[in-house]
């Protein structure tokens, strides 16, 4: 089920969102529906990362290659 919002933006943003629109032919609230779902998905994962770091520090994996060594 769909919700609706009223947000506040500037002037600047709302001619930012409108050119946006026009160039990607797309309606400005699929552009700001999607900016919203990417953000908290971003906030989602740091939120998880966070919990994982310290278990993932104690064991020594603290890079990316790291990761890639244990699953390789």
């Amino acid at each position: 089920m769909e919700k609706t919002i009223t947000v506040r933006i500037t002037d600047d943003i709302k001619k930012d969102l409108d050119e946006l629109s026009a160039s990607e032919h797309k309606p400005v609230s699929d552009i700001v529906r999607e900016s919203i779902r990417r953000y908290v998905a971003i906030r989602k994962f740091r939120k998880l990362r966070n919990m994982v770091l310290p278990f993932a520090e104690s064991r020594g994996v603290l890079t990316d290659e790291d990761v890639f060594d244990i699953i390789s």
